[in-house]
Formats: C-alpha cells, structure tokens, sequence
C-alpha cells in the first residue's frame, strides 16, 4: 500500500473556487470518478471527483476553504500498483499536453510552406521566396 495526493484537477477559467461541500471523510473507501467536494464559483458550482480508488487517510481541506487547479484535496492510500499507474498518467498526460502545441507549430510551419510555394509560382514574388525560402524549408 502507499499514499498519494489527490489534487484538484483543471476547473476552467476559475483561479480559485470555495469548498462547500465535503462528501467523504477518513477512512472512507472510495472509487475512482467518486465525488470528493463540491466546489462553487460566482457563477456555478461542481463537484470534483477522485482520480484513483482507496481508502482515505486525511482530508486536506475543509469547508469555506477557497481551492484551486493543483491543490491537494486529501491523501489516499491505494494499492501498489495503483500508485505506479498514478505515476504513469500523470507523464502520460503531461506528454498528451504537449501534443496539442506541437500541432499549432507544425500545422503553422506547413501554411507557411504552402503560401511561399504559392507565392514563387508568380513572378513577383520570386525575389521573396528566395529570401524567406530559407526560413521555412
């Protein structure tokens, strides 16, 4: 058995959020996507559910506390190689978050490509493309 920290995960445009409600106490035994806390902002309020399964060791947080993206909301004894798996998703999801900035730059990179290639077809832009040329191949 080891204990990991449960965190608030992304919650939007909100940089904090009051806790008020708290739906589990030490020594529950929880699932996975099981409810946690309710949170409530000016303009809605949602509830943050358990990203592993366990039995909970201690509440980090109480009500009125105001939380945000990466705080931890309590400490949650799971299996072994649950906490691997925990380990895991959390470089899996770092990686998957970088996919999408990779895409941008790429997908930037061939527009400019096919633009250049457009613009070397006319005469007048040919004394462009082999200055810029360069940049892009």
């Amino acid at each position: 058995m080891s204990i990991i920290d449960i965190k608030v995960p992304d919650i939007g445009d909100f940089k904090e959020v009051a806790v008020i409600e708290v739906l589990v106490k030490p020594g529950d035994t929880i699932k996975v996507e099981q409810s946690l806390i309710t949170v409530e902002s000016d303009k809605a309020s949602m509830e943050i559910p358990s990203s592993h399964a366990g039995v909970v060791k201690e509440l980090k947080v109480k009500l009125r506390d105001k939380v945000g993206e990466g705080t931890v909301v309590l400490s949650l004894e799971v299996a072994a190689d649950a906490a691997l798996g925990a380990s895991a998703s959390a470089a899996a999801a770092s990686i998957s978050s970088a996919e999408p900035m990779r895409t941008v730059i790429s997908t930037r990179v061939t527009s400019r490509r096919t633009a250049l290639s457009r613009l070397s077809k006319s005469s007048k832009a040919s004394r462009l493309y082999s200055c810029f040329g360069s940049f892009c191949a």
